[in-house]
């Protein structure tokens, strides 16, 4: 099925003028042409048929070396002012930004392949979604949209003949670092990336779509898009409640959304449901309470790290259908390896550039067998606790919003936000601490309001200001309470305090208490802290002098992080939020007392 979109079709008329591809291929969804493409992909070795038998519907892909993963500083929001993309994002001029890449564009895809992917972020239909439109030259874009998001000829139907869509263009040219570009116009609801073949970078529909220029469509239109994973959690009457929480990378944000209960809460009937991983689109239903989708239909997971132990649901969810992007693969038997897997590097291994290595030996020596931003691209509805109301159009109802970040002293154990207000200034002034994964010093402060400094569409004080309209338009009793969280408080000998993973439900079911308003709470200079008898720890190894300094607020270490926000808002200037700013003296003073 071909459109009779007049705005598609002009659109795709101007833009294959400009790349000048030998041909045009419509995706239309179907098992049969992406069963096609796969063939046509492994025939040029730009992907690997992996063993069908242990690893059923599985292929393995090998990016270039100089393109592994997002490019921050390569990433742009075009604004017509700099005002408007604000001082956390890289801008440029719309008008000399086009014609810097229409020379770059031109003439890109001659010889080959233009493939043109409609695709909706959401369930078809569901009055959340929105609808894109990808054209690329990359087999491997295609297919891995297709497991990302709902694609075909369905999404033309709901389109229409008169639908607005966002308008997604990517070429792969020749992989330069120099020339590579990742662009949202926001006013133009369009996004041009260009130079790379990297999943982030080119996966259209991720983090470019759903968070840059959803955030801006979302301020436009009353809604919002966050950085957030979405899970319910059953208790043993049946009651699903949902959650909404976000984290700064190297926290744990996929381990959490598809939590497995401790022992002792599983024995009792307690179980936790995925709806997404990594992004929420929120809306105010018209009962006033606010209700999220994952607009997303696949996972887009890292895999070193991630394995029976540390990840069982993202692990099951890797076993059919995904397709693996620079791991190491076993020569034995055509299956995947990564760092965390197991203790086992195969003998007999290729190495994630493409060498033919014994991976004991090679491991041994220091190297890496997969890159550390490895990935796999793994269908949703393979998740073993994938959540019935994962294809629900209206969304499930969100009870609590979680903020966390990773604080070795600062922020307690968990606590919560005093009204809508306070938790918009908790989740702006979230921040993590690096750790050796990351470069540079260990034990620096990252700010990362929300968890979206890298992914928002718009100036980021304009952002705190869209929370804060949010908050106004739904009833207190209704909204969402708002926490926070930090899995990782040091005791003096750095060793961390909370056993995490599967015990960090004991947390979640506290906040759910706070929500139905079955347990009190201690007013603090921060927000409401827990009463320890509340914290449910049966079972765990952990004395009440480490619950109690869990859970403490030291006054001094707090005033240094003031310091630090001061110096982070000071950025925004005046245009930052009265209420932040007011928020920000409210923590001072008390923290003062």
């Amino acid at each position: 099925m071909k459109t009779t979109n007049k705005k598609v079709i002009a659109w795709l008329d101007e833009m294959s003028a400009m790349t000048k591809p030998d041909s045009i291929v419509w995706i239309d969804g179907s098992e049969a042409q992406l069963e096609e493409l796969r063939a046509e992909a492994c025939a040029t070795g730009e992907m690997i048929k992996l063993n069908q038998e242990k690893l059923p519907g599985c292929y393995y892909h090998r990016t270039a070396e100089n393109d592994v993963a997002r490019v921050e500083d390569r990433t742009f929001i075009c604004t017509p002012t700099k005002e408007e993309a604000g001082p956390v994002n890289n801008w440029m001029a719309p008008d000399e930004m086009y014609a810097k890449l229409k020379k770059l564009y031109d003439g890109s895809m001659v010889g080959r392949t233009m493939y043109v992917i409609p695709y909706s972020m959401g369930p078809v239909g569901s009055p959340f979604s929105k609808i894109g439109i990808e054209l690329t030259d990359s087999i491997y874009v295609v297919l891995n949209m297709a497991i990302m998001t709902r694609i075909g000829d369905k999404v033309l139907e709901a389109l229409g003949e008169d639908g607005d869509f966002v308008k997604c263009l990517h070429a792969k040219k020749d992989v330069n670092p120099e020339e590579r570009y990742i662009v949202q116009f926001p006013q133009d609801s369009t996004i041009w990336s260009i130079n790379s073949a990297y999943g982030g970078n080119v996966l259209l529909g991720k983090k470019c779509f759903a968070l840059r220029i959803a955030s801006y469509l979302g301020m436009q239109e009353g809604w919002m898009a966050e950085h957030m994973l979405i899970l319910g959690l059953e208790n043993p009457q049946g009651e699903v409640k949902y959650i909404c929480a976000a984290f700064p990378s190297a926290c744990g944000k996929t381990n959490l959304a598809m939590l497995i209960p401790p022992e002792y809460l599983k024995e009792k009937g307690y179980k936790v449901w995925t709806v997404g991983d990594d992004i929420s689109w929120l809306r105010i239903g018209a009962d006033g309470r606010l209700y999220a989708i994952n607009p997303e239909a696949g996972f887009f997971g890292v895999a070193p790290g991630t394995s029976e132990k540390t990840n069982f649901n993202a692990l099951e969810a890797t076993k059919k259908n995904t397709i693996f992007t620079n791991v190491a693969i076993n020569n034995d038997d055509n299956t995947v390896w990564w760092e965390g897997l197991d203790k086992n590097p195969p003998e007999n291994a290729t190495e994630w550039k493409g060498a033919k290595v014994n991976g004991k030996e090679y491991t041994a020596a220091g190297n890496k067998l997969a890159h550390p931003n490895s990935r796999f691209t793994a269908p949703a509805i393979n998740c073993p606790c994938i959540s019935s109301e994962f294809e629900n159009p209206q969304g499930v109802p969100i009870s609590a919003i979680v903020f966390g970040g990773r604080r070795a002293k600062t922020a307690p154990l968990v606590y919560q936000a005093r009204d809508w207000e306070h938790g918009v200034f908790v989740g702006a002034t979230m921040a993590s601490e690096t750790t050796a994964a990351a470069a540079g010093a260990v034990g620096v402060v990252r700010r990362d309001p929300m968890a979206m400094k890298p992914f928002v569409g718009y100036n980021m004080a304009d952002y705190f200001g869209h929370w804060l309209e949010m908050g106004k338009k739904m009833d207190a009793d209704k909204a969402p309470k708002i926490f926070h969280v930090n899995w990782f408080r040091q005791d003096d000998e750095g060793n961390f305090m909370w056993p995490g993973f599967g015990d960090n439900m004991r947390v979640l079911l506290w906040i759910l208490d706070r929500c139905e308003g079955k347990v009190g709470a201690t007013e603090s200079e921060i927000g409401y802290l827990p009463d320890m008898a509340d914290i449910d720890v049966t079972n765990l190894d952990i004395s009440e002098d480490v619950l109690k300094e869990l859970l403490t607020v030291d006054k001094n270490v707090w005033l240094e992080d003031v310091a630090d926000q001061k110096e982070y808002f000071a950025q925004f200037g005046d245009r930052l939020p009265a209420e932040i700013a007011k928020q920000l003296g409210i923590l001072e003073g008390n923290l003062k007392k």
